[in-house]
Order: C-alpha cells, then structure tokens, then sequence
C-alpha cells in the first residue's frame, strides 16, 4: 500500500482566488487579517526586544519572515527553467485578466473604496507591511552588532 501524500494547492489558486474577491474587499466585507507580530510592530517598531539574546531575536526575526516572506538577504532560489518561466507568465496573465474583470465588476471603483472604509483598511495592510519591514531590520541590527548568526543578524552577502 503506497502512501499518498497531501494534496497542496498551487500558489496560482490563491492569487485567483484573490483576484476573483476583489469586488467583496472593495465593498470591505473581505479584509485581510492583518497577523499579530505586524500589528506589534506597527505599535512600536523600534520597541526593544522582550528577549534580547541571540535566540530571542532569531525567533522574533522568523516570526516577521514567516508573515512578511523571506527578507532581501534570504536564500536565492534556483533560476527558473524556460518552461517554468513560460507556465509563471501564463498564471500571471490569467490572474491579471480575472482581477481585471473582477474590478471592472463595480462601477466608481475608487469612490466606492473610500465610501465603504475598504481603502483605509488597505492602507492600514500597508502600514502594518512597512512597519514589519522596519522591525525585521531593527532586530537584525541588534543582532548584527552583538555579533549574533543569521537569522536574528543579516546573512553575509556573497559576492
């Protein structure tokens, strides 16, 4: 008996999925849960750490990773093949084309974002965003200058 393993759905489905919910975040009844380590770090983004050694930053660091995505000194991933390039512009159009009739769905988009506060709960995303960011750079300077190993410091750049 063989095992099968779990099914994991294609990153493509979510940004579809994503795309063909856009009339319902213009209309703020979708909005994105904006994860508690960013809503921290949009409060005080300079705050010192609650465990400042090594392992304490390392752990706060991996938490902003995982709810932002690998930083700029993350691990390079492998060059696509030709057809996995093709395959990546095929998904991006169609993700592009269902977003565009998705948005096309509700007449003064813009307006319609405003009135409904759907705007003001995109900015506050991206605010929690930018504070992440800044966070996630702060913690790895500690890091940087107690002389701590990546991740609670930057990886060495490689030239």
């Amino acid at each position: 008996m063989a095992c099968s393993k779990p099914e994991t759905t294609p990153p493509v489905v979510h940004q579809l999925a994503g795309a063909a919910t856009t009339p319902l975040s213009d209309l703020n009844l979708l909005r994105a849960k904006i994860p508690a380590v960013l809503l921290a770090a949009l409060k005080a983004p300079y705050a010192p750490p609650v465990d400042a050694t090594c392992g304490g930053l390392a752990a706060e660091v991996q938490l902003l990773d995982a709810a932002l995505g690998e930083d700029l000194d993350g691990p390079k991933a492998p060059s696509p093949s030709l057809a996995e390039r093709g395959r990546a512009e095929i998904d991006e159009a169609a993700v592009g084309a269902v977003k565009s009739s998705a948005e096309a769905l509700i007449p003064f988009r813009g307006w319609v974002r405003k009135l409904t506060g759907a705007e003001r709960a995109s900015r506050q995303v991206t605010k929690a965003i930018a504070a992440g960011i800044v966070r996630r750079s702060y913690l790895k300077g500690l890091g940087q200058a107690q002389g701590c190993p990546p991740p609670a410091a930057p990886r060495p750049t490689q030239s």
